[in-house]
């Protein structure tokens, strides 16, 4: 196997580059990366501040035919540099992050995915007692392979899944008093364009809209009876959450396309109903 020639640099050796050497198989990688790495990251929030938290990432590039190997130490050298200069997730962060690493890799396609917990302060319905709510939110940024030259095309999502409380309309229509409920899970992923005025917490209240009751970490007794008449006044199959929330969704300014799907935890059932709709 042929490796580049070792170089001098300033009067040293310089280590031969084996993944930089020809692969003779003809068969390019679609995506080669690293995978489960943690490192602490800030989440732009509304009003121009920040929010600390913990990113796993996924990074990957596409590898020619040609080339043996990418160069994993990149990876986390761009990591270092986000953290370096406490770059904050959002927008304009994801698409400039995937465009660093490109150069640094030298690859024309690539995938840069980072999901995080975050957490909102929300105050209970009736009290107004404040708590926090954490949810998980996943962004990514891709640029495919092809296209024009000159124009590739390049994609940037926001995922958010998001806990909130359903009530079962059949339920309540045929019992004499009460009616089943339970905790769901409403998973988002909103593609957005190059002019999207976006939040996360602006897309976890639009979901939480469209529940039968949204939920709070701590709740005195007069809330408890807030959301328990609430969700009874407010009933919901699993079809109509996602219906819901798919509609809401679809009306935010910058959303192009979206995936919505919910997952009912039935306090009936030994198993959950769920919906999705892509949009």
């Amino acid at each position: 196997m042929n490796f580049p020639d070792i170089q001098s640099l300033s009067g040293r050796a310089v280590m031969p580059d084996v993944q930089g050497s020809h692969d003779h198989r003809e068969l390019p990688i679609d995506q080669v990366g690293v995978r489960g790495v943690r490192y602490p990251v800030l989440l732009r929030l509304e009003g121009g501040g920040s929010q600390p938290s913990v990113g796993e990432f996924s990074l990957s590039v596409g590898l020619p035919a040609e080339q043996k190997g990418t160069h994993m130490s990149r990876f986390i050298e761009l990591l270092e540099s986000l953290n370096q200069r406490g770059v904050a997730l959002s927008v304009a962060s994801m698409r400039s992050t995937l465009g660093d690493m490109l150069a640094r890799l030298a690859a024309v396609s690539g995938r840069v995915e980072v999901a995080i917990p975050f957490f909102m302060m929300k105050a209970a319905p009736v009290s107004g007692v404040e708590s926090l709510m954490d949810y998980r939110c996943t962004w990514i940024a891709e640029r495919e392979a092809g296209g024009q030259p000159g124009h590739p095309k390049e994609t940037l999502s926001c995922e958010v899944r998001v806990p909130v409380k359903s009530l079962c309309p059949c339920s309540k229509e045929i019992s004499e008093y009460g009616a089943h409920n339970q905790r769901s899970e409403v998973t988002v992923k909103a593609v957005l364009n190059d002019s999207a005025d976006f939040s996360v917490e602006s897309l976890v209240r639009v979901i939480e809209s469209q529940a039968s009751c949204e939920l709070w970490g701590l709740l005195k007794r007069p809330d408890e009876k807030y959301v328990t008449e609430r969700a009874y006044d407010n009933p919901k199959f699993v079809e109509d959450l996602v219906r819901d929330v798919a509609a809401a969704v679809r009306a935010m300014p910058g959303v192009m396309g979206f995936e919505v799907e919910a997952e009912n935890f039935e306090s009936i059932h030994n198993h959950s109903a769920w919906a999705r709709i892509v949009g």
